[in-house]
Formats: structure tokens, sequence, C-alpha cells
């Protein structure tokens, strides 16, 4: 089941307020940018480059993710691996809240997310 739209607005804010904060600075963002995206039960990070082949398109890679499980009321953390699939990030599978996992993003303890 989707989120209902009293989630979404909500994500929208932590995701915005976490953008806020980890957003490089606005003259380094046409080379370097961070975006998100809200899709199903889970909200994607994901880095905003210019495509190394054709350097007028955007690319976007994304690099971590969390998944609401309604049932068990948590979020699953994944973070892409080099080999472009999503694995559970180890150190904290699991958190109970998006601005958890966003604090889980945000200190990088392990350099999966930002290396």
């Amino acid at each position: 089941m989707a989120f209902t739209e009293l989630e979404i607005a909500q994500h929208k804010r932590d995701m915005d307020a976490f953008m806020k904060r980890r957003r490089p600075p606005p003259h380094i963002r046409e080379k370097l940018d961070h975006g998100y995206r809200i899709v199903g039960q889970s909200v994607e990070l994901f880095d905003i480059r210019p495509d190394f082949r054709n350097p007028k398109a955007k690319r976007e890679t994304p690099f971590a993710k969390a998944t609401y499980v309604r049932n068990k009321n948590h979020w699953r953390i994944f973070w892409m691996m080099s080999d472009l699939k999503w694995h559970g990030y180890d150190p904290n599978l699991e958190v109970k809240s998006l601005p958890r996992f966003l604090e889980v993003v945000h200190k990088d303890e392990h350099c999966c997310f930002f290396g």
C-alpha cells in the first residue's frame, strides 16, 4: 500500500530539511547535486551529475534508499553497491522513522552513502 497524502507531506518536509542540510553549495550544484524521490513505500536519495559522454545531459545515480514496512512499523535501509544492486545497510538494517534513516545517511559512519 502506498503512502497516504498526509504521510507524503510529512516525508517531503523531512526530506526537504535533509536536503537543505546536505546539498552542496549553490556554486557547485551544476556539477554535483543531490535529489530524492518518493516511490510507493520507498524514499530514494540520488546524486545528480553531468553525464560524462554528454555534459549537457544530467545523470541520476541512486545511493541510499529506505523502504517502509507497514506491518512491522519500521524502515529498512539500503545502499547502492558497486554492482548497482541495493544491499541492506548491515551496520543498521532497520530504523523506526524516516528522520532516523536520514540521520544514519547524514553520519555515513561506514562511508557507504557519500564515499
